[in-house]
């Protein structure tokens, strides 16, 4: 229960975050329903913890509210045993949860970044506002003066059309006409009735300074706009294969390898590269008298060769500053891409180690609260996971900026939460009042009454 409540809370964010995307494209309900599909299944890594967290919380704060604990413990059970079986269950969730990571998520990403991408590039649905022109269609701006409620009748039309590029040379007014699409949907068709059409004559400059004009009345007039730009074109899904985030940990290994070979073959070619086309040249600009027999030496050079000289030295100085620029640039986003492709390495294993964790601090948590629903373990929960999340996003943040090393970044927040687990789990087998506030005030009272 706990895992799909946070699935739709995390899938009502993403359509919070996008719905300005959505809305006035005349998705069909088919893309919609694949959409929404494949984000859903992208809120498990997130979802999955804090359901295991508030689960675990709930159980044991259920099994300590109706004494159930008290009972277990009496009968010689320590509080190690009781939780060992759903310990044995967290680590089955923690399992799949990994295979999901590795096998699933990448997928999962691919197709919902890729259908993300083409919703968001596709252009807004064509619709007509009662004296508003609209600019939608390439090469003509229409107003409809009124449309009326059956959708298709439109009056007072008038369209401009803009496609030979010279301005409003050609314009059409209609008193009325009917809007269809055709079947395929790929043409807009609108029957124009009782009207007339304008058209300046301005071949040349004469005609620029008399203006003529050509004016046709008409009963009917159909037009014909081609609707295809309108509809959502799929782009390939091979151009987004090589995004982190759509990667299992083998295709993961071997571009961090591949990446690493590049560096290593730039450090290589980098230093041969300037020896011979920058180092050899200045080389020979500044050569000893004695080791010139052929040539002469710069000091043996008038002054106007000097400065040519000079000039050149200073030509190829600058051409050695750009050329060891642009290398250092290449590099840094090389290790920048490698510090990327581990930081999602290792998240396939935090979210499975993440899980484990948790339950060790919504476990023993519910043991000492005492208190099941979703009042009071809802509240634990939400400050525990808030600290996981934050710690997370820190610390995958410090990682890909190059700050920390990725593994000392995606492990962040396991590494803090879980002696805070071991913690707790101290404290709920020796019955800890770690909660309750009289078990803090009492000795204060004692302490004033010892000294009164």
């Amino acid at each position: 229960m706990t895992f799909f409540i946070s699935m739709f809370v995390f899938f009502m964010m993403f359509i919070f975050k996008y719905i300005d995307d959505f809305v006035g494209k005349g998705l069909g309900a088919g893309v919609l329903s694949e959409l929404f599909f494949y984000f859903s299944l992208t809120t498990i890594p997130t979802a999955l913890p804090l359901a295991i967290l508030l689960s675990s919380l709930m159980t044991f704060g259920n099994l300590g509210e109706h004494f159930e604990l008290t009972a277990m413990k009496s009968a010689g059970l320590s509080l190690q045993k009781i939780m060992f079986p759903l310990f044995m269950f967290t680590s089955i969730i923690a399992l799949l949860a990994f295979y999901f990571s590795n096998n699933i998520l990448p997928y999962t990403n691919l197709k919902a970044g890729s259908l993300l991408y083409d919703v968001r590039e596709s252009k807004p649905a064509l619709l007509f506002k009662d004296g508003v022109f609209n600019n939608s269609l390439e090469g003509f701006s229409i107003r409809v003066g009124k449309k009326d409620k059956d959708g298709k009748t439109l009056r007072d039309i008038m369209i401009y059309d803009h496609r030979a590029m010279q301005g409003n040379n050609i314009v059409l007014s209609a008193e009325t006409g009917v809007m269809e699409q055709t079947p395929d949907k790929m043409f807009l068709v609108i029957t124009l009735k009782n009207g007339v059409s304008y058209k300046e004559m301005a071949d040349n400059a004469k005609d620029a300074e008399t203006h003529p004009l050509i004016r046709d009345k008409f009963e009917q007039r159909i037009i014909r706009f081609d609707l295809s730009e309108f509809k959502m074109s799929r782009t390939d899904e091979a151009l987004f294969k090589n995004n982190a985030q759509m990667m299992n940990l083998s295709q993961l290994n071997s571009m961090v390898d591949s990446l690493k070979i590049k560096i290593e073959k730039r450090k290589f070619e980098f230093g041969k590269q300037l020896n011979q086309t920058y180092y050899s040249k200045s080389t020979l600009l500044a050569g000893k008298k004695e080791d010139v027999k052929n040539n002469l030496s710069f000091y043996d050079l008038s002054k106007a060769q000097k400065l040519n000289a000079i000039e050149i030295a200073s030509n190829i100085a600058r051409s050695a500053k750009a050329y060891t620029e642009s290398v250092s640039s290449d590099y840094e986003s090389d290790v920048f891409s490698v510090d990327r492709f581990n930081t999602e390495w290792h998240r396939k294993f935090t979210l499975s180690i993440a899980c484990v964790v948790l339950f060790f601090i919504g476990a023993p948590l519910g043991a000492i609260i005492r208190k099941g629903g979703l009042g009071m373990p809802m509240v634990v929960s939400i400050i525990f996971f808030l600290l996981f999340h934050i710690l997370s996003i820190t610390g995958e943040k410090l990682a890909k900026e190059g700050a920390i090393p990725p593994y000392q970044g995606m492990w962040l927040a396991t590494i803090i939460l879980l002696p805070v687990g071991i913690f707790l789990t101290y404290k709920a087998t020796s019955d800890s009042n770690l909660f309750n506030a009289d078990a803090y005030i009492q000795p204060i009272k004692r302490f004033f009454i010892r000294k009164k």
